[in-house]
């Protein structure tokens, strides 16, 4: 992630489409594998020790191809935006998730798009009609998908509110701090962003016990793929392409755990439910399609 660079954040180049996918899939899987993982971890601890590992490998593996470090101030910066995107962001899901269902939390973070291009607007960034009708339709797409799960104590409703605040504000803002360059920028963040999750994890009070195979292998999925992969992919993304499509990704996601819950878990699914998932595909197309530029005339 290249943090304060402003680039052309229009066209679906390759490198775009390939971090698109990525975020899509893997962070839609990582529904499934948390409810793994927790099976015999705490969720916070579960959650630190991803982020931890995942953030060391990576800044271990850049520092040997000789990236260089990330200066204080750097560190700094990056401790500010890892706390807000893994700890205010995904730890409070976490800590949602004891007292509320998976797909309300999925539904909140459905908002994460709206955030992100209000909170853009606040830097300048133009969000364009078609987009807040991607928003709109998205939304609508996520509610049918929910319809009778909404499930949440006023707390749990409340950190799902705040989560999606926090980490949708801190990757507007990291467009504009002077965070490493790069992939170090994922490295350093996460680094940061696992400590808080740790500190959080004794606040709490969270307990270790024996860890089944079955959970061990789940985590070791979230960090290389949900963690090392997905968070990078995610960050160029960022740094990359409109508020609205890098955050698309909040509609896809539920619609991938779904499926997965279908075709792994024996889940099943009703009319309504795939119905809602042709609306939320619709309202990612629009947020998706590229804008005309100003040189281009109007479509024939």
């Amino acid at each position: 992630m290249v943090s304060g660079t402003h680039t052309t954040r229009a066209a679906l180049t390759p490198p775009v489409l390939a971090a698109l996918a990525t975020v899509y899939v893997v962070w839609g899987s990582t529904y499934y594998g948390m409810k793994v993982a927790i099976e015999t971890l705490p969720p916070l601890g579960m959650l630190a020790v991803r982020f931890v590992l995942a953030g060391a490998l990576l800044y271990a593996v850049l520092r040997w191809r000789g990236v260089p470090a990330p200066s204080r101030r750097e560190w700094a910066w990056s401790g500010v935006i890892g706390t807000l995107l893994l700890g205010g962001g995904t730890g409070l899901v976490a800590l949602a998730e004891r007292e509320a269902s998976s797909s309300v939390a999925a539904l909140m973070i459905a908002v994460s798009p709206l955030f992100a291009s209000v909170f853009a607007r606040l830097w300048g960034e133009r969000t364009g009609t078609r987009e807040w009708l991607g928003i709109g339709v998205g939304l609508i797409g996520i509610v049918l998908l929910n319809l009778g799960e909404l499930r949440a104590t006023p707390t749990a409703a409340a950190l799902l509110v705040l989560a999606p605040l926090c980490w949708t504000f801190g990757s507007q803002w990291s467009r504009r701090l002077p965070l490493p360059v790069g992939l170090m920028a994922s490295a350093a963040e996460m680094l940061a962003g696992g400590a808080v999750v740790a500190l959080l994890s004794v606040v709490v009070g969270e307990h270790w016990g024996p860890v089944s195979s079955r959970s061990a292998w789940a985590l070791a999925y979230l960090v290389v793929f949900g963690s090392l992969i997905a968070y990078s992919a995610y960050m160029y993304l960022v740094a990359h392409t409109r508020a609205a499509l890098s955050t698309s990704y909040a509609y896809v996601n539920p619609v991938v755990a779904v499926l997965l819950g279908v075709f792994l878990a024996g889940e099943q699914l009703s009319g309504l439910g795939w119905s809602a998932l042709l609306v939320i595909l619709t309202g990612v197309l629009l947020v998706a399609w590229p804008r005309r530029t100003a040189s281009e005339g109007p479509a024939h």
